[in-house]
């Protein structure tokens, strides 16, 4: 469970309630099923409008991944190609062709099968890279359908409230109705921003953020396997793909300390 995305959905919405309950609101004003329809069946009909239906349908199922997704372990993926690394340096390339069934990322599989069959390094590059661009197009688009719901519900609200308005005007000769009726034709409104601003937008972000996650990862598997078909020594191979790992998550990049280099080392010894 991502405990960022739920604590601060509950945060934002204890705030809002808790700060109309001190105004002497209460929680039954704001609760019309009426204006809930009319702000989620208009903004779902203009989304459906705008993308495909199979676009839609995997936006919906992706809801998940903004509250509960489990995120790449780049820990496990570094040390099986560091493993991979030390093998092809003893044994060669061809050796790891017996450890392909016990690999579980397809995009690592695919990628060193390549290298196994003896692919060069710069086909192996176009073919994986020309795969993980044409993925990123599809995944991109999955945050754009929430960016859309986010422009549409607000509008959509105001839509509610004039429908609202107008209900109202029936009833000017009863100027309680008329106050009441008011009230209530706004509470679409806050259906619409409230949906925009705590939901969908947030959503979007967050599902962006997993997905340059999941495409960073892929970058170090596709630099990785051309390492080790170059034949690059697995020390190196291991230090140069941690940095991947460091800029996904910046709080370790900055705890890390620098290791000094070879040159470095030459030098103090000399010394």
């Amino acid at each position: 469970m991502d405990i960022a995305s739920i604590g601060g959905i509950i945060l934002a919405l204890a705030g809002i309630l808790a700060g109309m309950m001190i105004e002497g609101g209460s929680i039954s004003q704001i609760t019309q099923p009426t204006a809930a329809m009319i702000v989620l069946g208009g903004t779902a009909g203009a989304v459906m409008l705008q993308f495909p239906m199979s676009i839609f349908l995997a936006a919906c199922k992706d809801v998940v991944k903004v509250f509960m997704h489990r995120g790449p372990d780049g820990e496990a993926v570094l040390a099986q190609i560091v493993e991979f690394a030390n093998k092809a340096r003893k044994s060669g390339i061809v050796s790891l062709d017996s450890d392909l069934n016990r690999i579980e990322d397809p995009f690592l599989k695919q990628a060193l099968m390549l290298a196994v069959d003896g692919t060069e390094p710069e086909e192996v590059r176009t073919i994986m890279q020309l795969q993980l661009d044409n993925r990123s197009e599809i995944d991109e688009k999955i945050p754009a359908v929430f960016e859309a719901a986010g422009g549409y519900s607000p509008t959509i609200g105001i839509i509610g409230a004039v429908l609202g308005l107008i209900q109202v005007m029936k009833n000017l000769d009863n100027i309680d109705e008329v106050g009441r009726g008011i009230a209530t034709a706004f509470v679409a409104t806050i259906y619409g921003v409230a949906l925009a601003n705590l939901i969908c937008l947030p959503a979007a972000g967050k599902l962006k953020f997993r997905h340059r996650e999941e495409v960073m990862q892929k970058e170090m598997i596709l630099e990785g396997v051309i390492s080790i078909l170059e034949g690059m020594n697995p020390r190196m191979l291991e230090m140069k793909l941690r940095t991947y790992l460091l800029a996904s998550k910046p709080h370790e990049a900055q705890d890390a300390k620098p290791q000094p280099g070879k040159a470095a080392r030459r030098s103090e010894a000399a010394a």
